[in-house]
C-alpha cells in the first residue's frame, strides 16, 4: 500500500493537468513530504514563510505595523524561527474590534470565502480566504482525514454544521481531494443520520465527540447493533474537548478508530492539527508555527511544560495571524512519532485558559470531570455542571444521568453510586464536589458543541 506522501503526490500531479501549475505541484508534494522531514529542514521552511509573512502582515495591516512599531520590531529582525516570540499576541479580541475585514491584507476582490465564528457574545470574528487558502486549508484537511486511512472507496459521513461554521466545509472539501464519496448530512436529524449512515454504507464518521455518543444512545434505542449495522471503520472528532475516557468510549461503543481534529476558524478551521493511528495529534507545522506560552505572563515555556497553545500562521493570505492566543491548554512534544513523522506533536486540549472554573481557589476544567465520570459504570456521558454561591462560598455540583438498568436498581444502588462518584471526584479534583443523579435523557442534548457548564454565581 502506498504511504501517505506517495498517495497525495500522485493526486496532486494529476490535477496538474488541468488548473494547477507543475511548479506549484512540486512545492506542495515537497510540503507533504515535510511531514517526515529533518527538524533542520522543517525549520528552514517555516522560517522562510515566517519572514514572508511578517513582512505581509507590516506592510499591509496597520493594526500589525502599529504593535510591532511600539514594540521596535521590525520584518529585518527575524533571523531565526525563535524570534517569533519577540513579536506581539494577537487575540480574539483584536479580531473583533477590527470587525469585519479590518486584519485582510488583500482587497475583497481576492476573498473567494467568508466564515465567522460562533461566539456567544459580542461580534463574531470573521475570517476570510484567497483561493490560495482554500487550496492550503483542502490540502491540510486532506493530509488530516488521510491519517485515518480515509481514501477514494471511502463513505465519508459528515454531520458537523455546515455555514459559518468551518466544520462541515473543511472536512468536506478534504475528503473530496482524496477521492472519498461525501454525504453532507450536516447536523441534527439524528434519525435520519443513522439510517443514511447504515444504508449508504458510511465508512468515516465526522462530527464532534458529544454528538458521536448521542448517535450511538440514539442507535442502541432504535434497536441497532452498532458494530454489525454499521461499516464505519474510523472517525474525526474534534470542535469541544473530550476526556481520554470519553474518547475510549465513543471508539468503543463504534468499533472504530478515533482520530482528533484540532483547528479553529481564526486559523484556518479545522486542520491545524490531527491524530495518527497511534493517536499523537501532528500539527501542520509547514502552514502553523506553535508555542507553548505561560497563559499569565506570556513566557514561552520549553517543549514538555503544559501551557496556552499560541500559533502563526504562515502560509494564510487573506487573514494572517502573529502569535494568536487560542486559551487552548496544551504542551508540545517534538520526537519522532512511532507512524514515521518528524512534525511537532501536540497534546490532547486538556481545557481552555479562559473556560477554566476556579472553584474556591482550585483551578477545574470541564474534561476532568468528564474523565471522572467515564470511569465510573453504571452513568452515562451526559452531565451539567453547575456553579453556584453558599454564603461567601462557590458550590460546584454534577448532575449526570444514570443508565436505564442503574436507575432501575432503585434507591440503595443510586445512593452507592453517588458516593462512589463522590469519591472519585474528590480523588481527581482535590475538592468535595456535590453530585445529582438523574434519570435517563433527562439533561438536554447537543447537536453540535455540547453546553457542559451553568455559572449561576454572577445571577445571585
Amino acid at each position: 500500500m502506498l504511504n501517505y506522501v506517495e498517495t497525495i503526490s500522485k493526486e496532486l500531479l494529476i490535477a496538474a493537468s488541468s488548473s494547477i501549475q507543475q511548479e506549484e505541484v512540486f512545492v506542495r508534494i515537497m510540503y507533504n513530504k515535510i511531514e517526515g522531514a529533518s527538524r533542520e529542514t522543517i525549520e528552514a521552511l517555516q522560517l522562510s514563510r515566517l519572514r514572508e509573512t511578517v513582512e505581509r502582515v507590516y506592510r499591509l495591516v496597520p493594526f500589525y505595523k502599529k504593535k510591532f512599531d511600539e514594540t521596535g520590531i521590525k520584518p529585518a529582525h527575524i533571523k531565526s524561527v525563535s524570534d517569533v516570540s519577540n513579536l506581539p499576541f494577537t487575540t480574539k479580541k483584536d479580531l473583533r474590534e477590527h470587525y469585519p475585514f479590518g486584519l485582510f491584507t488583500t482587497p475583497m476582490d481576492q476573498i473567494v470565502r467568508i466564515h465567522s465564528s460562533s461566539g456567544t457574545t459580542g461580534k463574531p470574528t470573521v475570517v476570510g480566504y484567497t483561493a490560495h487558502d482554500m487550496e492550503v486549508w483542502t490540502e491540510v484537511m486532506a493530509r488530516s482525514l488521510a491519517m485515518g486511512g480515509t481514501g477514494s472507496g471511502d463513505i465519508v459521513h459528515n454531520a458537523y454544521g455546515y455555514g459559518l461554521f468551518t466544520g462541515g466545509l473543511g472536512f468536506h472539501y478534504g475528503a473530496e481531494r482524496l477521492g472519498a464519496a461525501v454525504v453532507p448530512s450536516s447536523g441534527g436529524f439524528t434519525k435520519r443520520q443513522l439510517l443514511l449512515m447504515k444504508d449508504f454504507g458510511a465508512t468515516i464518521l465526522c462530527c464532534t465527540p458529544s454528538f458521536a455518543m448521542h448517535m450511538a444512545e440514539a442507535a442502541k434505542e432504535e434497536g441497532y447493533d452498532l458494530k454489525a449495522d454499521f461499516r464505519l471503520k474510523a472517525g474525526f472528532f474534534g470542535a469541544e474537548p473530550a476526556s481520554k475516557g470519553l474518547r475510549m468510549a465513543i471508539a468503543e461503543a463504534w468499533g472504530i478508530n478515533y482520530h482528533e481534529a484540532y483547528g479553529m476558524s481564526e486559523l484556518i478551521g479545522p486542520g491545524v492539527a490531527a491524530s495518527c493511528i497511534h493517536g499523537n495529534l501532528h500539527v501542520f507545522e509547514d502552514h502553523f508555527l506553535p508555542e507553548i506560552i505561560d497563559p499569565d505572563t506570556g513566557t514561552v515555556l520549553p517543549d514538555g511544560e503544559e501551557g496556552e497553545l499560541v500559533f502563526t500562521t504562515i502560509t494564510k493570505q487573506a487573514l494572517p495571524v502573529i502569535r494568536y492566543r487560542t486559551r487552548d491548554i496544551s504542551m508540545l512534544h517534538r520526537e519522532p512519532c512511532q507512524c514515521g513523522r518528524t512534525i511537532v506533536q501536540i497534546e490532547t486540549i486538556k481545557g481552555r485558559s479562559d473556560d477554566m472554573l476556579i472553584v474556591n481557589g482550585v483551578n477545574v476544567f470541564p474534561s476532568q470531570v468528564e474523565h471522572v465520570l467515564t470511569k465510573v459504570e453504571g452513568l452515562t456521558p451526559n452531565y451539567l455542571i453547575v456553579l453556584d454561591k453558599k454564603g461567601v462560598l462557590d458550590k460546584l455540583e454534577v448532575w449526570v444521568e444514570v443508565d436505564d438498568r442503574t436507575f432501575a436498581d432503585g434507591i440503595g444502588a443510586l445512593e452507592t453510586l453517588k458516593k462512589k462518584l463522590e469519591t472519585e471526584m474528590l480523588n481527581e479534583l482535590y475538592i468535595n464536589v456535590k453530585t445529582k443523579l438523574v434519570e435517563p435523557k433527562t439533561i438536554e442534548r447537543s447537536v453540535g458543541k455540547a453546553q457542559r457548564i451553568l455559572d449561576k454565581r454572577d445571577k445571585g
